[in-house]
């Protein structure tokens, strides 16, 4: 079995596990949205949306939120929750696959509840077509037995707030996609919006105070996500109680991730062979990912969804239509490695 990539954005069982172990009293997430730091422009938009729903005691327009991975979508939603005082329910679209599983949860759901609805994009078509009533009228037509037998049940559903979130929103129908009253794009976050989230949850952790150079050097091998740098701090912090007696600087940082294969620009031992490969075996490229896998022995759907991503986010891969091109940055990462 492939080991679980730490530097990958998508959720891990070790997340939850330590999430459980480590914060027994309290949550390592965000629970209000002053807490939840970072995404200024989505903050002050649900701010707005979350004081008039309370104002009016009506539950809060639908909320459709789009980007990569591991940037908080999830725990948004249960911040939401809290903040409307009701209860999160969760679920995802590959969970839903005949109406009856919707059915299910929304007639258990309380007035003001919120459900939450992951990899929404992968609804199928059928549950689909019970949510647009669901979501306008507070209501579902369920069809029961089939032929001259038929007939149509109509259950009154209470008030609710659906959230729903997904890495590919183009892949969303336009009925759907109409129907939310706020969409917003989570865009990465910057490395001093990571540093704060981490230095928010060294209590949480029952850390002792670390300083901030060393948390912002975490922060900066993050890849933007949150989730990333939460599991990097524990491997830190695992580090340095095993090895560095509690110690926690710098240099206990650089020696933990160098065990980890994580370089000073978050990138791993998949990364760099991905564009030493392309770089020597293709001369920097154009080169078709199938081919660049054969030469690495991976997967090319492991290639696209899990090394190419953050490749052509940080510039040092271009994707063009005779393939991919390792870039004038990547040569650049490349040869400082090779100095390093």
């Amino acid at each position: 079995m492939a080991r679980e990539r730490i530097i990958s954005p998508d959720e891990q069982s070790v997340d939850n596990e330590a999430t459980v172990r480590e914060t027994s009293t309290h949550s390592i997430r965000p629970t209000t949205l002053d807490q939840y730091l970072g995404q200024a422009e989505l903050r002050e938009r649900l701010s707005v949306a979350l004081e008039a729903a309370k104002d009016r005691d009506d539950p809060m327009e639908h909320v459709l939120l789009y980007g990569p991975p591991g940037l908080g979508k999830t725990t948004l939603a249960h911040v939401i929750a809290n903040e409307l005082g009701t209860r999160a329910w969760v679920t995802s679209g590959p969970a839903l696959t005949k109406g009856s599983d919707l059915v299910g949860t929304l007639t258990r759901m309380e007035p003001g509840d919120v459900l939450f609805i992951d990899e929404i994009h992968r609804l199928p078509a059928s549950v689909e077509e019970y949510i647009y009533p669901a979501m306008e009228d507070y209501k579902i037509d369920f069809t029961l037995d089939s032929g001259m037998h038929a007939r149509v049940v109509t259950y009154a559903l209470q008030p609710f707030t659906l959230i729903g979130a997904t890495t590919r929103a183009g892949l969303l129908t336009g009925a759907l996609r109409s129907r939310f009253g706020i969409v917003h794009n989570i865009r990465f976050y910057e490395t001093d919006e990571l540093t704060s989230i981490l230095k928010q949850a060294i209590p949480k952790l029952d850390m002792d105070t670390v300083d901030e150079q060393s948390l912002h050097c975490i922060a900066s091998r993050s890849r933007g996500t949150p989730r990333i740098a939460l599991r990097l701090l524990r491997r830190v912090r695992d580090f340095s109680q095993v090895r560095c007696d509690h110690r926690f600087d710098q240099s206990v940082v650089n020696e933990a991730l160098k065990l980890e294969g994580i370089d000073d620009a978050g990138l791993d031992t998949l990364d760099r062979t991905y564009l030493e490969t392309l770089s020597t075996v293709y001369e920097g490229g154009p080169a078709g990912v199938e081919a660049i896998a054969a030469t690495m022995g991976e997967d090319a759907g492991t290639l696209q969804d899990v090394v190419e991503p953050y490749l052509l986010q940080a510039g040092y891969l271009s994707r063009t239509r005779q393939g991919r091109k390792i870039t004038e940055l990547g040569i650049k990462r490349l040869e400082q490695q090779i100095k390093g």
